[in-house]
């Protein structure tokens, strides 16, 4: 069932004969940071208008702030330009459909495997959710002196739209 990466390495060669972005100090241009989910319906520069150097994007599950997201965004802020970040879930995301037992469940019941006790960051309430993270940011002791912009955000799934809730 392996598939192998022959398919992928292909498209790349083609993308890199058409590559004309190499060169550039990979500062955020735009100033911006934004944590969303890595579901691949979400095309983090395409949804906010920018372009490829202008944010950094980071990605996890649920669009939630892991350790490594955390040092993520505090080094995006120290070294990388940026002064506005955004924590952007998504509506109709597999990690808003239960809490981490829920989840873990379901991938027992589907898979057989056990992953209870994993620090999943599922919840069903994603506002809640999306207050916690914003104010873990905001109030992180690298963070809350600084003049650095946080928000939190709403991305639509089925419409594109974007709506701010913090």
């Amino acid at each position: 069932m392996t598939r192998g990466f022959d398919d992928l390495l292909a498209a790349n060669e083609t993308y890199a004969k058409q590559f004309h972005s190499g060169g550039f100090d990979g500062i955020a241009r735009a100033g911006v940071g934004v944590l969303t989910c890595m579901d691949s319906r979400i095309e983090p520069l395409e949804m906010l208008g920018l372009k490829l150097g202008d944010a950094k994007i980071l990605r996890t599950p649920g669009g939630r702030i892991t350790t490594d997201a955390m040092v993520g965004l505090i080094l995006s802020v120290y070294l990388l330009n940026v002064e506005r970040i955004m924590l952007v879930p998504h509506t109709r995301c597999a990690m808003a459909s239960g809490d981490d037992a829920s989840v873990a469940d379901r991938i027992m019941d589907r898979h057989g495997v056990d992953i209870h006790g994993m620090i999943l960051g599922s919840t069903p309430d994603q506002a809640a959710g999306l207050r916690y993270d914003v104010s873990r940011l905001r109030n992180h002791p690298l963070v809350k002196d600084l003049d650095v912009e946080i928000g939190g955000f709403l991305y639509d799934v089925d419409t594109g739209r974007i709506q701010q809730i913090l």
